[in-house]
């Protein structure tokens, strides 16, 4: 993709997820020095669109990412970790090893903290357990995406059959141990075409198998997600005598 088509693909990509709105060439144009005219921003949306990656919901709208145009963003565009704070990070180190303290409570306390650190739906449980927590669905049904009666309907029902897509999950990142992030349709997890997923899969110290997954509406703070993920990891993993999945729901 050329680099001017990249800069506004961004753009609209970043516009998105912060407003839950369509994006319009005169907001990119009031907003961003991309030295064309206005003429030319349209047509390289109109370019964009033609080309799938980005696409119109209704006339005289603006612009919605597609699943490929965030994908692309995701591959090319996306900033490599979207850091979290050093206070963030030290409030999850203080937490979680107060929780590995307490194996028992280690689940549920979990989805309680994710969800409260996320703001989103969070599930916690035992990988070949029954036994999952959730915490948040109100903080997830809030999400603008999730408001009409169709949408809450399917979001529901993805989160009823959340515990029972834990084992096949957990055998599609089987011998992987990085990070992995699902658009739309990609989605392994049944009916959650319109949601993103960002998932890893991790060993802890005693061999025991953990994973860890973010799933919300597509225009979720992707690099943010992976750094949460990733940190998560990091001390989930120092020696725990659980494997944990966590889903938070962003």
């Amino acid at each position: 993709m050329e680099n001017r088509k990249e800069l506004i693909l961004g753009s609209i990509v970043r516009e998105y997820v912060d407003s839950a709105i369509p994006v319009s060439s005169v907001l990119l144009k009031d907003k961003y020095d991309f030295d064309i005219s206005s003429a030319t921003l349209r047509s390289e949306m109109l370019e964009l669109e033609d080309e799938g990656y980005l696409y119109q919901p209704h006339t005289s709208a603006g612009r919605i990412p597609t699943d490929k145009g965030f994908r692309y963003f995701v591959d090319v565009l996306m900033e490599e970790r979207g850091q979290l704070s050093p206070r963030e990070q030290k409030s999850l180190e203080v937490e979680v090893l107060k929780l590995k303290a307490q194996n028992k409570m280690l689940a549920r306390t979990t989805a309680n903290l994710l969800s409260a650190m996320s703001g989103n739906l969070a599930l916690s449980g035992i990988i070949d357990s029954e036994d999952f927590y959730k915490a948040g669905v109100q903080r997830l049904l809030s999400q603008p995406e999730f408001t009409n009666l169709d949408s809450i309907s399917k979001i529901a029902e993805v989160i009823d059959y959340l515990d029972g897509s834990v084992q096949k999950l957990s055998k599609e990142l089987k011998g992987r141990s990085e990070v992995e992030i699902f658009i739309g349709k990609e989605n392994p997890i049944s009916g959650a075409d319109e949601c993103s997923m960002v998932v890893s899969r991790y060993n802890l110290k005693g061999g025991e198998e953990g994973m860890l997954a973010i799933i919300g509406p597509k225009r979720m703070k992707y690099s943010r997600n992976v750094s949460l993920i990733d940190y998560i990891k990091k001390l989930l993993g120092g020696g725990s005598v659980m494997a944990v999945m966590i889903i938070v729901l962003y």
